[in-house]
């Protein structure tokens, strides 16, 4: 499977997608990468899917009807709605088959072409080669490391501050 693979397909969540989205962010390495506590309850994903306004844009990316992958852009407001921040994931057992890189891509057409969007931001932890890659190599440059960042596993983690700027 790569990003053209016709099987991979790109889609707007929808609120039915609720059950798949939690079971996907509660793989171990999915929350590893993100701010997720363990034992979420499901709904808590389903109350987020439903609190979702005009200014984010989420999408998931499926694969043989299992959705694979998870992605946003949440835009910020006032002087800063020219600016959004980006969150994705993907599934643990399909990582390094293009499945980010076509969420990315699909995000950043939408920030470019769509949304108005020139600076799109992220953090990322400093241990992930593999999206620190992927995001480098969709014109993000690192702006800054956050030292002690957040707890993960009984350590303090470090982020990369990352933005890709549209001129």
């Amino acid at each position: 499977m790569n990003a053209g693979s016709p099987a991979l397909h790109i889609r707007a969540a929808s609120i039915a997608d609720w059950e798949a989205l939690a079971a996907l962010r509660d793989l171990p390495g999915v929350r590893n990468g993100t701010l997720r506590l363990p034992f979420a309850p499901p709904e808590q994903t389903r109350r987020w899917l439903e609190s979702l306004t005009e200014n984010d844009m989420i999408i998931v990316a499926e694969f043989e009807g299992q959705i694979v992958g998870l992605a946003g852009l949440h835009r910020h407001k006032g002087r800063r709605q020219h600016a959004a921040d980006l969150g994705m994931s993907v599934h643990d057992d399909y990582r390094r088959r293009g499945i980010g890189k076509a969420l990315l891509e699909a995000l950043i057409k939408a920030a470019d072409r769509w949304l108005g969007i020139s600076r799109i931001e992220l953090t990322v932890f400093t241990d992930n080669e593999a999206a620190i890659g992927l995001y480098r190599n969709a014109g993000f440059v690192t702006e800054g490391v956050l030292k002690s960042y957040a707890l993960r596993d009984g350590q303090l983690a470090d982020v990369l501050t990352m933005a890709r700027l549209r001129r």
